[in-house]
């Protein structure tokens, strides 16, 4: 039996959601954490050419920052990224509002390095409808983009997605989707959390659960510990089993309450949707640098070594093989 340092350091670590404040010292904390890889939003509410811009910011991390990070656009690269100790980079969008209304933009996106995109980002856009209001299902439209997506290898996620739209993406979708980020509504009512069906569903289509410790739709809220996430993904793996689950911190490490504004109102500037409170991570994983703790604290609550290194990162790898089309 290993010890959590060497087994942390010996698995692959993968992060299915960060929105931080992209910089080096951000890069830094990832390679503090052990990160192998994650899924970092370059849009939210942008639209194609703001978008673009923010992917060019990134690609210059990627010149000046190579001693820490590498772009990720096949699994292989992750390896690669574990093999070289450095944190591999997967670009993502938590909305499609960067498709416009443009199909072939799925594809310049993917070239450019795009591997998940979430459908909706808590309101209505062109493709679907969002967890915070009435929900009118997948228009006719999005499904051409999401067997756009399909196509071209870019996965669907459902984390801030309404539940019609959520149904209609999975039974639509030919590859597996993701929520890349939630919880289970089981242990918290919050309209971003999920439901046991939900859950199941997603889960019996070969679909993909990240749970996220963001500490508002934790059980204990923002007293929450790294003890209740591991709680969360016990109820989600209980569920649906441990191979189709994985992580999806949700961190927003770095950002100042302009970003928070930003992202709670509707379309970055209109109506408030939701008041977040204080944000604090949870007690023993405040920051990526923390990482390691969160693989003590699975072994703590008696883990098998095997259940770990799924969860923490090769579930994630397994999905993403077959999304993209290797």
């Amino acid at each position: 039996m290993q010890n959590a340092q060497e087994l942390h350091s010996n698995s692959i670590i993968f992060d299915g959601l960060v929105i931080a404040k992209w910089n080096r010292t951000l890069f830094e904390d990832m390679h503090r954490g052990g990160l192998t890889a994650a899924n970092c939003t370059v849009s939210v509410w942008e639209g194609f050419q703001e978008t673009v811009n923010n992917i060019v910011e990134f690609n210059n991390f990627f010149q000046h920052d190579s001693d820490l990070i590498i772009p990720v656009t096949k699994t292989s690269d992750i390896a690669l990224a574990k093999e070289l100790g450095k944190t591999g980079i997967i670009l993502g969008f938590q909305n499609a509002n960067a498709f416009e209304d443009q199909i072939g933009y799925v594809e310049i996106f993917k070239k450019l390095g795009v591997g998940v995109v979430q459908m909706a980002y808590n309101t209505q856009n062109l493709v679907g409808t969002g967890c915070y209001e009435r929900d009118g299902g997948l228009s006719g439209f999005g499904r051409e983009i999401v067997a756009e997506m399909n196509r071209v290898g870019i996965m669907c996620d459902l984390s801030h997605v309404g539940p019609q739209t959520s149904i209609e993406v999975i039974e639509a979708s030919t590859k597996p989707v993701c929520y890349s980020h939630c919880l289970p509504l089981g242990l918290k009512e919050h309209p971003r959390n999920k439901s046991d069906e939900e859950l199941k569903f997603i889960a019996d289509k070969n679909g993909f659960i990240g749970v996220t410790m963001f500490a508002p739709f934790l059980k204990n809220g923002i007293d929450s510990t790294v003890d209740d996430y591991v709680e969360a993904m016990d109820y989600v793996i209980d569920l649906v089993g441990e191979d189709c689950v994985g992580i999806g911190t949700d961190f927003t490490q770095g950002h100042d309450q302009h970003f928070f504004d930003m992202l709670t109102h509707d379309k970055g500037y209109a109506r408030r949707l939701t008041q977040f409170g204080k944000i604090v991570n949870p007690l023993g994983i405040r920051t990526l640098g923390e990482f390691p703790n969160l693989t003590a604290t699975m072994l703590k609550h008696s883990w098998s070594e095997q259940k770990i290194r799924k969860v923490m990162g090769e579930n994630w790898v397994n999905v993403l093989q077959d999304v993209w089309g290797e």
